[in-house]
């Protein structure tokens, strides 16, 4: 077939003339303006997009600003329209290359989204009480960093500076990275924040705590006693109060809602998840952080 369509674009819904038809088996098809011609592996997904996506005002409105290569991807990866929908408007959203989206879905990121334990609800105000329960996530991933469940809480949290920007990534959209290991001065004591974060939607500074083990309570005190301590020397006045987010390697859900109970001051907690042990024979085989570096920083197929 002449002509093979090469398209990265938007997509619109169209008809095919009669010999997009013939090929396709009359079904619906989907055209590229100043296009002639498309591939048997294309008039493939263009049939599957259809089924897919039967209502035409949802094509029009939102999923023709996705390029065709997201749509492989989100037909390819994903079983049902409602998951499809949600993956699409965060891509739209964050203006994710094919090759975000598609690690986005492989690590499942709208089954964690929102779902760090926190007491958002009893000590922020509408919508901000929202928007922060929906910007944390559980368990986060921390598989690019390429370290194993041994490694040690330093460890970890140079590997996070050094790979910040797959770091950010995982956190989300939102995050700015102000320092690591910030000096804090309380009347002449000194004290060191693992992690801290603005974030420009929610207008607050973000104090991250790792912690190398299971979560206790007690962690919650030295993580508010540093949001205290933000907020009262580093928070202008228009931000509005210091979230904190302790990120441990195993929880009790029980017992962390427990220890949330009685604070007033915005907190979650949820796990982080590293690589775990493989045989050496098996780590030789796995990509490196410069080629995942590589492959983040690229442009993608769309």
């Amino acid at each position: 077939m002449a002509n093979r369509a090469r398209h990265s674009g938007p997509i619109s819904r169209t008809r095919l003339g009669s010999q997009g038809d013939r090929t396709a088996g009359r079904g619906p098809a989907f055209g590229f303006s100043g296009e002639k011609g498309f591939s048997p592996r294309n008039l493939k997904y263009m049939r599957a997009f259809a089924q897919a996506w039967p209502d035409e005002a949802i094509v029009q409105e939102a999923l023709a600003q996705l390029p065709w290569y997201h749509h492989l991807a989100l037909l390819d990866k994903l079983p049902d329209s409602e998951t499809r929908r949600w993956y699409a408007a965060k891509a739209i959203e964050h203006n994710w290359s094919r090759n975000i989206l598609v690690m986005q879905i492989e690590t499942r990121l709208l089954e964690r989204s929102g779902q760090a334990v926190s007491n958002f609800p009893m000590t922020l105000p509408k919508p901000q009480s929202d928007l922060a329960r929906e910007s944390l996530k559980d368990p986060y991933r921390f598989d690019f960093l390429g370290l194993t469940d041994e490694a040690q809480e330093r460890e970890i949290e140079a590997a996070l500076v050094k790979h910040v920007t797959e770091f950010l990534l995982e956190l989300g959209a939102g995050f700015a990275f102000v320092g690591r290991q910030v000096l804090l001065d309380v009347g002449g004591d000194e004290f060191f924040i693992d992690l801290l974060f603005y974030h420009l939607k929610l207008r607050c500074y973000v104090v991250i705590e790792l912690k190398g083990g299971k979560f206790k309570p007690e962690h919650l005190g030295q993580l508010g006693f540093y949001m205290t301590a933000i907020d009262r020397q580093v928070k202008h006045e228009q931000d509005n109060p210091t979230i904190g987010l302790l990120l441990c390697k195993s929880k009790n859900k029980v017992v962390a809602e427990y220890a949330l109970g009685d604070k007033s001051q915005p907190m979650g907690i949820a796990e982080y998840k590293m690589l775990e042990s493989l045989p050496a024979e098996l780590q030789t085989s796995l990509p490196s952080i410069e080629q995942i570096e590589r492959e983040l920083m690229g442009d993608g197929a769309g």
